[in-house]
């Protein structure tokens, strides 16, 4: 289900987006209304799932993290069941951040993240080319990120 959101609601999550700390009263300031009506748009926001919640970000390369790579995975088996088994088998492999079903001439993307290419080899070798029913993979490095964590625009649904 889609939410409507109208042109505050769709500034508070573009500044919640930069700064998901910042007081409700700096918000308030931030969108141009109250501090009650504010709060009472972001609380509606939260109840109906749009917010899903609030974490820190951390600096991947301060961790020793900036190794990115796109892994594409095809699979021997795409019926359900085999779907099913790769999707549980995948939330258990921390360093991929994201995994997505893909619609085109492989069956998943998965965004991996390590320490370097050493690292990456291993995490193919001993976690991604075990996962139930790959049958193959192709990766691609990532040079630099030009865009992360979710910080385009909101546009207003109404």
């Amino acid at each position: 289900m889609t939410a409507a959101l109208d042109s505050f609601d769709a500034k508070i999550l573009d500044v919640l987006a930069v700064d998901g700390r910042i007081s409700v009263t700096a918000l308030a300031d931030r969108i141009g209304l109250s501090k009650s009506p504010t709060q009472a748009r972001l609380r509606r926001l939260e109840a109906d799932g749009v917010i899903r919640g609030y974490r820190a970000l951390f600096d991947p390369i301060r961790l020793g993290r900036d190794h990115v790579a796109f892994v594409e995975v095809r699979l021997s088996d795409t019926r359900e069941v085999a779907l099913q088994a790769f999707n549980r088998a995948v939330l258990t492999v921390p360093q991929i951040e994201q995994c997505h079903m893909i619609a085109g001439s492989f069956d998943y993307l998965l965004k991996v993240r390590t320490q370097g290419m050493t690292d990456y080899r291993q995490v193919l070798a001993d976690f991604i080319s075990t996962l139930p029913h790959v049958a193959g993979t192709s990766t691609y490095v990532a040079m630099q990120a030009v865009k992360e964590e979710g910080t385009a625009p909101v546009a207003p649904t109404s």
